[in-house]
């Protein structure tokens, strides 16, 4: 049985430990204070407004910067693969986890969700508008020649939409169908310019209606066009630039309850409705989802 002096030793102990945690409400570990988190993240969470929505809260809270690379998820996955990101926001399930196999991450979390919208030209020359068939809607484009802009920058949103030319059994080719190799904004510009078609997120179509847009959406509600988004924490053996505590403190704060409110408040006083829906585990076990 311990003597008095080491209860009272024990005591003290439990009493600073109890002491300290109350004084630190918020985990800012001193080791990633200062530091710069490389994030790199397709273009519909840039051109949408999501991260400059929530990326200060995190920066505030932890004392870090993060030094934001908006390209298609593609170009994103090739960024973690060459040990020049230390965490990926994507959205192309299957690259995912083709990269979580191979070794390049070593974390990979649900974060949020929302859709693909087929937009085209008020006057819908192919005669689609309405259609919940997203396959067959491309076919008829194809088979009205009607113009449509392709990301053709290997995003998320370009493996989905080559998805859907496989379902539909047509191989686009020809001048109706424009290659743009841009991102999600510059594809809407173009889509717009030239009155044709394309297959965008809905909150980068949504977040563009504010700039005047003329395209309106035309197909939606397919369960092909289910957009997951994840975030990933690259594998720090690429190297001692890969900040791997501060990318898992990062995703943490990401799939955390308060960030994940922040996520489905998005959008919604604009455009009534938040433009992604939360979807990480502490949020389906708290909201019965998942």
């Amino acid at each position: 049985m311990p003597n008095k002096t080491t209860f009272r030793t024990m005591i003290f102990i439990l009493l600073m430990v109890l002491v300290c945690g109350c004084a630190s409400p918020t985990p800012t570990p001193q080791s990633i204070a200062g530091q710069s988190l490389i994030l790199a993240t397709t273009t519909s969470t840039d051109d949408s407004g999501l991260l400059d929505y929530l990326l200060p809260d995190f920066e505030a809270q932890y004392q870090v910067t993060v030094d934001v690379i908006a390209v298609g998820t593609g170009q994103a996955l090739t960024l973690g693969e060459d040990g020049n990101a230390d965490v990926l926001l994507v959205h192309a399930r299957a690259r995912e986890d083709a990269f979580m196999d191979a070794g390049h991450g070593v974390r990979r979390e649900d974060v949020m969700y929302n859709d693909f919208v087929i937009v085209g030209p008020p006057n819908d020359p192919a005669g689609i508008k309405g259609m919940s068939d997203a396959a067959q809607a491309l076919g008829m484009i194809a088979e009205a020649g009607a113009p449509f802009v392709s990301r053709g920058d290997d995003s998320g949103t370009h493996s989905k939409e080559k998805a859907i030319w496989a379902k539909a059994g047509h191989e686009p080719a020809g001048d109706w169908y424009i290659s743009a190799g841009q991102g999600m904004g510059a594809v809407l510009t173009m889509a717009d310019e030239q009155q044709a078609y394309t297959l965008s997120d809905r909150a980068t179509y949504l977040a563009r209606t504010l700039e005047g847009t003329e395209l309106v959406i035309v197909v939606e509600g397919d369960p092909i066009l289910f957009n997951p988004y994840g975030a990933i924490a690259v594998n720090p053996d690429k190297g001692a630039q890969i900040k791997n505590e501060l990318a898992n403190v990062f995703i943490d704060w990401l799939i955390s309850l308060p960030t994940q409110e922040m996520i489905g408040r998005f959008g919604v006083e604009e455009f009534g409705t938040p433009l992604f829906t939360p979807d990480s585990a502490a949020w389906n076990a708290e909201h019965g989802g998942g």
